[in-house]
């Protein structure tokens, strides 16, 4: 399998280094290379690849900015992401790039050993991705047939879930938010919670969109039920529901949390 790689860095002698040691494998291919955010957003919409090694300092639009805007549903792009090696010579800023759902995070100057090792993470990421996808897909059939399925409600979609060996009707708009749990997603209304089989990109599709928003890659919460939102003594959000639990907020989804205070009028706690 041949890895489809493009470059992000600002300093040219970083690039060129880089695309040095990355020519000493056989199974890399590098098909551009980018010199700040915008050009990296461009090549990514036209060559579509596997990965982006990105650098997190740069100008206007850093490495986290471009993840986050990768990160935007598009109607104009259905590809795929690209999943994402953050490259920096600030260690500091591991944390954030494991949170934005990074594969790896290399520090400057990239030693070869470290990098090869970062590419064996990565190429076992691109397969798991492929294989995930063609689940996500089958998952993705399922929900909508249990959906038809299902008995037609006035209170709306309906999702067929298994529970203590019996099949139970949940009206997804009575849920009050949504988390994924490996292969399974938990669906959160009143006092219950239900265990699915299948991926949060699935049942997104089936809820209201003016309700319901992604906070997270592993959370959706429906917006009546966030009693607040607090900003973290380290930067970011965390949002607390009515029922006073707490569910986190992923960096790239800054923007939506945003979103949610200027529709609701909410405060943002400090």
């Amino acid at each position: 399998m041949t890895m489809r790689l493009l470059i992000c860095d600002d300093e040219p002698l970083a690039s060129e280094r880089l695309a040095r040691l990355l020519a000493q494998r056989a199974d890399v291919e590098i098909v551009g290379t980018a010199r700040n955010g915008a050009e990296a957003l461009e090549q990514v919409a036209a060559l579509a690849p596997d990965a982006l090694l990105l650098d997190v300092e740069m100008p206007a639009l850093d490495g986290f900015d471009v993840v986050e805007e990768l990160a935007r549903p598009s109607e104009a792009d259905s590809g795929a992401v690209p999943l994402i090696i953050f490259i920096t010579a600030y260690p500091q800023f591991a944390p954030e790039a494991f949170d934005s759902g990074a594969i790896d995070f290399l520090t400057k100057p990239v030693r070869l050993a470290r990098l090869e090792r970062a590419l064996d993470r990565l190429e076992r990421a691109i397969a798991d991705r492929s294989a995930r996808q063609r689940l996500d897909e089958l998952s993705r059939e399922l929900t909508q047939l249990r959906a038809m399925r299902a008995p037609e409600r006035e209170d709306g979609r309906r999702l067929m879930v298994s529970r203590r060996g019996e099949m139970v009707s949940v009206a997804l708009d009575g849920l009050e938010r949504i988390g994924a749990e490996g292969e399974y997603v938990r669906l959160y209304q009143g006092e219950q919670s239900f265990l699915h089989r299948g991926a949060l990109t699935a049942i997104l599709p089936l809820l209201d969109p003016a309700r319901f928003r992604r906070v997270h890659r592993s959370h959706i919460v429906r917006t009546d039920c966030i009693a607040s939102i607090v900003r973290r003594p380290a930067g970011g959000f965390r949002i607390v529901t009515t029922r006073d639990e707490t569910v986190p907020v992923g960096r790239t989804y800054h923007g939506v949390v945003r979103e949610i205070l200027d529709a609701q009028s909410l405060n943002s706690e400090g």
